[in-house]
């Protein structure tokens, strides 16, 4: 058998972090066993999806490198095959017409909360002759749940689910307008796509039981399922807006890589031992859909902010000049020059030491491309005592012909000595007229990066300011 999952989002707005989980362990289950990753755009809500949103949610899965195999499928331009296989269980008597208006509807539903029942459906129409139909009433098409005995789930994360099929009601496969219901869509569309394994939010447990329904009256094989408990906010609370960013791409935009992302979210409620750091080959080796936590995980943003600065600590330095240089084009509002892009190339293993996000690293790269102002906590080393000393550096430094971070460092050290003060009291000086900040790599590789002539241009221009 050839694994098949599938990630079935709705276009209605961005990825969410939950549902790029979902898709990251449906990719990965797929890959683990060389079998398919299927996409389908769950569209049938034409007033909320929107072009907008398929695009965003392509991007960002993109973003993820979770590539999908065969084109993706569209919910919508199936309704006419979801609509057969109603009728077809309509011929069957697997399913009925319901003529039911909606004020008769909440009659039942309110007598049942009067009773202490659950509100629904309590199967007027189910047995009900046809020849009594009101007259002009376009009718809905229910589905014939079972109503005795109880349905079990073997599901590979919750383990065996029951449910008692009294509970169960006669749910609407095929609207009055003759569209067919988000139940009756993902069974059909699972089935016709050869899906073999469901991975999905366990939000999706009870729907499971009613589809399984579905699957055992057309006579077609029931997926694996396996329901992954949600993502909570730090405070244990269902993931919302006030926990802070839930698209996929608002972290892209907050300066995460990929790579960290994922192996952020692989983490979040499954493990292997003890790693923490888990390579994508070493995810596909591993990842055989055991191991899936039971209890909600919690999202820790600042876990993931260290386990970004690792990522971008690992990360090729041509790579991160690339990807930070949108961030620099807008701060300086310009292209940048091929000098500075140079000094980036040059400088980056000493600026992405320190680095958690690429804003961070955008941010801290600048002094390289432009002069940066003095900030408020740096202004303390622009007395005139500290003016001195970096004067006293710049004109040694004017005799350097290896102008490599090595000859800079034992030049500074000799003005160090001539001048009897300790060698910090004479770097930080240094850094602020480079930087403009009392933070940033080395100042003997920042001098060596920016060149002999830009070094002391600006040293200069701090010594006379």
């Amino acid at each position: 058998m050839t694994v098949v999952t599938r990630f079935a989002p709705s276009p209605t707005g961005f990825l969410h972090i939950g549902g790029a989980r979902t898709a990251l362990f449906n990719w990965l289950y797929a890959k683990h066993h060389q079998g398919k990753f299927l996409l389908r755009i769950e569209d049938t809500d034409r007033e909320r999806s929107s072009e907008a949103a398929v695009e965003a949610i392509f991007d960002s899965l993109k973003w993820l490198s979770l590539d999908w195999d065969e084109e993706p499928v569209f919910q919508f331009s199936r309704a006419a095959r979801h609509a057969e296989v109603a009728l077809d269980l309509l011929k069957q008597g697997k399913a009925y017409y319901c003529y039911c208006s909606p004020e008769e509807l909440e009659q039942m539903r309110e007598e049942a909360r009067k009773n202490g029942g659950a509100p629904r459906y309590n199967g007027f129409w189910r047995d009900r002759d046809q020849s009594l139909a009101p007259v002009g009433v376009k009718p809905v098409v229910r589905f014939k749940a079972p109503q005795e005995g109880e349905t079990m789930i073997e599901d590979s994360v919750q383990g065996t689910v029951r449910i008692q099929n009294s509970t169960l009601d006669d749910m609407v496969l095929l609207r009055a307008d003759g569209t067919p219901t988000y139940m009756l869509s993902v069974v059909v569309d699972d089935h016709d796509m050869g899906i073999t394994h469901i991975i999905r939010g366990d939000d999706h447990l009870t729907n499971a039981f009613r589809q399984t329904h579905l699957y055992l009256a057309c006579g077609w094989d029931i997926p694996q399922f396996s329901h992954l408990p949600l993502i909570h906010g730090p405070d244990g609370a269902k993931l919302s807006k006030r926990h802070g960013a839930l698209g996929a791409d608002a972290y892209r935009d907050m300066g995460f890589l990929p790579e960290a992302l994922c192996n952020y979210l692989l983490r979040l409620g499954w493990g292997h031992g003890d790693d923490e750091i888990i390579t994508r080959a070493q995810a596909i080796e591993w990842f055989d859909g055991t191991g899936i936590g039971k209890s909600p995980a919690r999202l820790d943003l600042a876990k993931l902010t260290n386990l970004n600065a690792h990522y971008i600590r690992e990360t090729g330095n041509a790579r991160l000049v690339e990807l930070i240089q949108p961030h620099l084009t807008a701060k300086l509002g310009r292209e940048l020059e091929d000098t500075e892009i140079n000094r980036l190339l040059h400088g980056m293993n000493g600026l992405k030491q320190r680095a958690k996000t690429l804003i961070d690293l955008a941010n801290a790269s600048l002094f390289y491309c432009e002069v940066q102002p003095i900030d408020e906590k740096a202004a303390k080393f622009t007395t005139s005592e500290a003016k001195a000393l970096v004067k006293a550096v710049a004109d040694k430094l004017e005799n350097v012909t290896d102008f490599t971070e090595s000859a800079i460092d034992a030049t500074v050290r000799i003005v160090s000595e001539e001048q009897g003060e300790k060698l910090g009291n004479i770097a930080q000086p240094l850094r602020v007229a480079l930087t403009g900040s009392t933070i940033s790599p080395s100042v003997f590789e920042v001098m060596e990066v920016l060149g002999k002539e830009e070094t002391l241009n600006r040293l200069k221009v701090f010594i006379l300011e």
